[in-house]
């Protein structure tokens, strides 16, 4: 079992990489990004200005957008960003810029990690930057390169997509393009590899952070959502196949065919209205009051049950009922195998049957699904989580694919993928534990 845990764990990093790829690829391949998401958002912003202050349309300039594309660091090829994003290659973490003024002078302002300033000055020799650095800018990488009109303008064309030579030459001689830039820059490992997923775009904050902040809301109700069904579920799957055509099993089928029937958030929307509105039996949104860190502990306790249990509820009700007759089934059909009637009739009481032989042979199936709860736990119900307003990881992807926040795409993708890979793992284990047939060897 060892070498085949070890196989499976050798082969993650492989499996990350491609899902990984394939996304960050995309991600660059689809249009609309956060740049061009900015862009818009100024330009309705400007026209409603424009027709309510009365203020002239205020646009980024190419300037703002290339700064923008250098901190989202969407200037580089896919391939090389790919690579920072993992931290394999280093990355331009500050830039400061400045252009050549008639004299063949270009001044840079350059501020060090450690709080020290310098007014670099730059001249050129043809293509080569000439300029007397102090040390501590060669201690901390700081390195100065020279940009041509025609490179500037090269990059002007692909954020416009321009692609005929003439136009591009055009613009090298414009006044955007026309002098030559000095640009300084020190470049640093900041990827995955060293623990840093990047900024959110949409928020300008810490990926790492605003996942730390919501994953607990979903480990919460995944982890008990899933330990209630499962405690609750068996024992009923259990009773169900034991007086099968009871009125118990008529009358709980019926419910649970009733719970399955209905979708999560229409459940959810309902209790809400009833339970919550009309009755004000629960609260109406969120997972704890205002004030919450100040209540006393029995308070916070019984705070967070009453905002539980109406989302809890809506978590479970169609895991509840597939694990239920899942587990009648199978016990169902083992019950009815030669194995047990041979036990039965070598004196093996009915009971011992039931619980030695044909449950463990009938909870095998169950088990190996144990792997689609880590599921649950990381992606949640984006829509129930919606409908009860909780601030939850499944919210969170989803806010990160509506707003196109590439950074946090790319960390809840990375860290859903892992847990996934983690829990269908463990599943194979479950199983092997539980089914003697199972080898690993």
């Amino acid at each position: 079992m060892r070498q085949y845990i070890l196989r499976r764990l050798m082969l993650m990093p492989i499996t990350l990489i491609g899902i990984t790829f394939l996304v960050f690829f995309l991600t660059r391949l689809v249009p609309g990004g956060p740049v061009e998401r900015m862009l818009q958002e100024q330009a309705i912003g400007a026209l409603s200005g424009e027709k309510t202050v009365g203020q002239g349309n205020s646009r980024l300039g190419n300037d703002d957008v290339e700064r923008l594309e250098e901190l989202f660091n969407l200037q580089e090829p896919v391939w090389k960003a790919y690579l920072q994003w993992l931290g394999i290659l280093p990355r331009e973490v500050e830039i400061a810029k400045a252009e050549f003024n008639d004299a063949g002078l270009a001044v840079i302002t350059i501020v060090s990690t450690s709080g020290h300033s310098v007014a670099l000055e730059v001249t050129r020799e043809g293509r080569e930057p000439q300029y007397l650095a102090p040390e501590w800018m060669k201690d901390e990488g700081w390195q100065v390169r020279l940009e041509s009109p025609r490179v500037r303008a090269e990059r002007l064309a692909a954020r416009q997509q321009v692609t005929d030579a003439a136009v591009i030459e055009d613009m090298a001689k414009s006044p955007a393009c026309r002098r030559w830039r000095a640009v300084a820059s020190r470049r640093a490992f900041q990827g995955v590899l060293q623990g840093n997923l990047g900024l959110s775009y949409k928020y300008n904050e810490p990926v790492s952070r605003m996942m730390l902040d919501r994953l607990p809301v979903s480990l919460y109700f995944g982890l008990l959502g899933a330990f209630i069904t499962y405690v609750v579920s068996i024992p009923l799957g259990v009773f169900k196949a034991l007086w099968h055509r009871s009125w118990f099993d008529s009358v709980s089928s019926v419910l649970i065919f009733m719970g399955y029937a209905v979708p999560g958030f229409a459940l959810g929307a309902v209790l809400l209205v009833y339970l919550g509105a009309r009755l004000e039996w629960f609260p109406l949104y969120g997972l704890v009051s205002p004030g919450f860190e100040w209540m006393p502990f029995k308070d916070q306790l019984y705070d967070l049950a009453i905002h539980s249990v109406l989302p809890l509820s809506c978590y479970v009700v169609s895991t509840f009922a597939v694990t239920t007759m899942m587990m009648k089934n199978n016990l169902m059909e083992h019950l009815a195998a030669d194995y047990v009637r041979t036990a039965v009739s070598k004196g093996v009481s009915f009971r011992q049957a039931v619980w030695r032989h044909a449950f463990r042979n009938s909870v095998i199936p169950i088990v190996a699904t144990l792997g689609g709860v880590i599921c649950t736990v990381v992606g949640g119900s984006i829509l129930i989580e919606r409908v009860f307003d909780i601030q939850g990881f499944g919210m969170l992807c989803f806010q990160a694919l509506m707003d196109k926040d590439y950074s946090l795409i790319m960390g809840t993708l990375l860290l859903s993928s892992i847990l996934i890979i983690i829990g269908n793992l463990l599943s194979d284990l479950l199983v092997a534990v539980v089914d003697p047939r199972v080898r690993f060897d």
